[in-house]
């Protein structure tokens, strides 16, 4: 899996700032075999495991999230950026290499006691993740895992995701 992810993932140098290697996924997405085989393998994963919600990172995490849960028959939650839901909602910061933001979800959106799966794209620094995951918490969900499409390894965002099971598909050193 983690040579067909490679090979549709475009690197795009130098953005979106200098030293910076983007990873994107939208080839990987334009190709409807190589996204059809992603999302069966994740789920694969989790076909005899009870999860109530996975939960979509903003905004590439939701393209990953939604047929996920449509396969998995579970509810889907989505965590945004502050600002970008209705009110209702919890928030959290984080720490980004060149400043902080918000993410927030639905006080709602997550029942005590849920099974849940976060998903998201890249595995980065980690900050983002590890917000979401403190959101999760605040709702008194379980979290079963946590799935990325690619990881960062270089940057060591693993790191601060100790103690929950955590899966990627396809790693880079930067």
């Amino acid at each position: 899996m983690e040579k067909l992810i490679k090979s549709k993932v475009r690197e795009i140098p130098d953005w979106p700032k200098p030293g910076v290697s983007f990873k994107d996924i939208t080839p990987l997405l334009e190709d409807s075999n190589a996204f059809k085989q992603v999302i069966d393998e994740l789920t694969s994963f989790y076909l005899n495991q009870k999860i109530d919600k996975i939960v979509g990172i903003d905004a590439r995490g939701f393209l990953i999230a939604a047929p996920l849960a449509y396969k998995l028959n579970t509810g889907i939650a989505i965590v945004r950026k502050k600002g970008k839901l209705p009110p209702e909602t919890i928030f959290q910061e984080y720490k980004l290499e060149y400043g902080s933001d918000t993410i927030e979800i639905h006080k709602n959106s997550i029942l005590a006691g849920e099974k849940v799966l976060l998903v998201d794209d890249v595995l980065a620094t980690g900050e983002t993740m590890k917000a979401a995951v403190g959101l999760v918490e605040k709702l008194k969900g379980e979290i079963v895992g946590i799935d990325f499409l690619i990881e960062l390894s270089s940057l060591n965002g693993r790191d601060k995701l100790g103690g929950y099971n955590i899966r990627v598909m396809a790693k880079y050193d930067k």
